[in-house]
C-alpha cells in the first residue's frame, strides 16, 4: 500500500472557521481530505490498540496557527507517518484502520448512505447490476456479487474487484485492485473518463486453481478471464494451440479450453504497458508481466531478437516505490513513479533494478499479493471466507468526533545461477538506482488538476510553493531469507 499527501486544501468548518485538510492519496488515487486533528486522534487510537508496534513519529501539536512553510513541513511528516504505519499488515487489515479510512472517504465526499445500483463486469464485458448501499465496502460488494452468481463461499476471496480504465486508444487497462478501506461506489464517483468495476482472480499459484476448477461457477470465471487475457495478447503459445483454443471456444468446451490455456506461456500473469528500466542497461524499453511468483522482462535487443528475463519474487530482498513530483509552470503537479527492487543475481551479488512506469504502484501491489499468498500457503491458512468477516462488519466504525465535519517463505526456494535468465552483467554492482527525474525520461501519471477533481468531489487544492518533492516507500520482502553456499 502506498500513501502520499501531495497537497493540502483550505476548507470551511460548520462554525465558519477555516481549516487545512491534507489530501490523502492511496495507491496513486485520491482517497480523502483529512484534517490534522482527526489524524492525531487516529494515531492515539492506533497506539492504544497496537502499542509499541506503532513506532512511527507523529508530528506534534502546535499552539499557534501554522505558516505555509509549517503546513508544508507537517504535510511531509504526515505522509511519512502514514507510509510507515501501512507497512504493518495487521494494522492495515484491522477494523480500526479500515473503518477510519472508509469513514474519511465518506465524509470527504459528504456522502450519505443510500440505496444505489452498481454494475460489476466480467472480463468479457458481461455485467451484473447489484443493489447495494452507497457506502458498502469493497468486500461487501464482492461478496454480494458472488452470492448473486452462486459461487461457493470458500472460493469468493480468490477473486477481487478491480478498477478498469479505457484509454484514448480504446485499450482497457487495469488500474488497481479495490481495497476494503474504500467504498467502490464512492470511488467510482470520483473517477473521470470511462471506468468500470470488474472481477478478476487474485491468486497467483496455478496449482491453487485446481480447487476452483472443480466448481462450475468458479471454472466459468477462470474461463472468461483466460479468454480475455488471450485476446489481449497477455497469454500466447504456438499457432497450433491458438487454433485449437479457437475451436474449443466455438464448441463451448470451456473446461478443455481452460486446461489448454493453462499450459500456455504467461497464463495468469498481469501485463503492464511498455516502460523503461535500468537493466540490463540504462533506458532499456521493456514489457513487464507479473505472475507465478516471478516478474518477467521482455525486451528487443539491438539485433531485433526478443529476450526475456525472469526475476523470482523469493530472490527480491526488498523493493521500494519512489514518487517524484514537481509543480509545472501551469501550476499542475506532475508525478513520476519508480519501482526498484534489490535482487539476488547470484550468491555474492545483489543488484538494484529500477522500473520507471506510471503503473509502478500496481506492480508493487502485485508483488505484495504474491508474497502474501506464499506466506498464507506456507502457514497452512485458508483464504478468508465471507463468514470470517461477520465480526468485523458488526464492529462499530471508530468514532472520531471531528471527522464528521469535513517483500519469505520460511525456507528460501532452491535457486541457481540466473546468468542467462536475468541478463547478468559481471560489472553490475548493488547500488540504489538514480532518481528517474535525474537521468531518465519516462511516462508520467495523468496530471491532476483542481478543475478535473472539483466535479468529482475533490476540493480545489492550495497552490504549493514547493516546486519539487520526492518520497520513498520501502517494503521488506518477508519471503526472502539470507542464504549460504549450501542453499545454492
Amino acid at each position: 500500500m502506498h500513501f502520499s499527501i501531495p497537497d493540502t486544501v483550505e476548507l470551511k468548518a460548520k462554525n465558519g472557521s477555516n481549516y487545512v485538510a491534507y489530501n490523502v492519496h492511496i495507491n496513486s488515487s485520491y482517497h480523502c481530505g483529512i484534517r490534522y486533528s482527526d489524524l492525531y486522534q487516529f494515531n492515539e487510537q492506533l497506539r492504544k490498540e497496537f502499542g509499541p508496534r506503532v513506532s512511527a513519529k507523529f508530528p506534534p501539536k502546535r499552539l499557534l496557527s501554522l505558516t505555509p512553510v509549517q503546513i508544508e513541513e507537517r504535510r511531509d511528516q504526515l505522509e511519512k507517518y502514514l507510509q510507515a504505519v501501512c507497512q504493518d499488515n495487521e494494522i492495515v487489515s484491522s477494523s480500526l484502520f479500515v473503518g477510519f479510512f472508509c469513514n474519511a472517504q465518506k465524509e470527504s465526499m459528504k456522502a450519505c448512505t443510500e440505496s444505489v445500483e452498481i454494475e460489476v463486469y466480467l472480463m468479457n464485458g458481461q455485467k451484473v447490476a447489484l443493489d447495494i448501499k452507497s457506502t458498502d465496502r469493497t468486500d461487501d460488494v464482492l461478496e454480494r456479487f458472488m452470492a448473486e452468481i452462486n459461487l461457493s463461499e470458500e472460493l469468493v476471496h480468490y477473486f477481487g474487484l478491480f478498477l478498469i480504465r479505457r484509454g484514448e486508444d480504446g485499450e482497457a487497462s487495469i488500474v488497481r485492485k479495490f481495497q476494503d478501506y474504500e467504498a467502490p461506489y464512492l470511488t467510482m464517483k470520483q473517477e473521470t473518463g470511462p471506468c468500470r468495476v470488474a472481477i478478476r482472480k487474485t491468486l497467483w499459484d496455478p496449482q491453487i486453481e485446481e480447487k476452483i476448477i472443480q466448481d462450475q461457477i468458479g471454472m466459468n470465471l477462470l474461463y472468461v478471464q483466460a479468454v480475455s487475457d488471450l485476446e489481449k495478447g497477455w497469454t500466447f503459445g504456438p499457432k497450433e494451440a491458438h487454433s485449437k483454443l479457437a475451436e474449443l471456444k466455438q464448441k463451448g468446451s470451456k473446461l478443455e479450453f481452460l486446461q489448454l490455456a493453462r499450459s500456455l506461456k504467461f497464463y495468469g500473469y498481469m501485463q503492464f504497458k511498455p516502460c523503461l528500466t535500468n537493466y540490463p542497461e540504462e533506458d532499456t524499453r521493456v514489457i513487464i508481466s507479473i505472475g507465478n511468483r516471478e516478474l518477467k522482462f521482455r525486451l528487443q535487443t539491438l539485433n531485433n531478437k526478443l529476450q526475456e528475463g525472469s526475476f523470482k519474487v523469493t530472490r527480491m530482498r526488498c523493493w521500494r516505490i519512489t514518487s517524484t513530483s514537481k509543480i509545472n509552470e501551469n501550476g499542475e503537479r506532475e508525478e513520476h513513479l519508480e519501482l526498484a527492487f534489490e535482487y539476488l543475481l547470484r550468491r555474492d551479488q545483489m543488484k538494484w533494478i529500477a522500473i520507471y512506469s506510471d503503473e509502478a504502484i500496481n506492480m508493487s501491489l502485485c508483488l505484495q499479493s504474491i508474497v502474501d499468498e506464499i506466506v498464507r500457503v506456507k502457514n497452512g491458512r485458508p483464504v478468508k471466507k465471507p463468514k470470517d468477516r461477520s465480526k468485523m462488519r458488526k464492529e462499530a466504525t471508530p468514532d472520531f468526533k471531528r471527522i464528521n465535519s469535513i517483500s519469505s517463505v520460511a525456507s528460501m526456494e532452491d535457486v541457481t545461477d540466473y546468468e542467462s535468465k536475468a541478463f547478468v552483467n559481471e560489472n553490475n554492482k548493488s547500488s540504489p538506482p538514480s532518481s528517474p527525474t535525474e537521468t531518465h525520461q519516462h511516462s508520467s501519471s495523468e496530471k491532476k488538476t483542481a478543475a478535473k477533481k472539483e466535479s468529482s468531489g475533490k476540493p480545489q487544492v492550495l497552490k504549493s510553493k514547493v516546486t519539487h518533492s520526492s518520497n520513498d516507500t520501502m517494503k521488506t520482502n518477508e519471503v526472502f531469507e539470507g542464504i549460504g553456499d549450501d542453499d545454492l
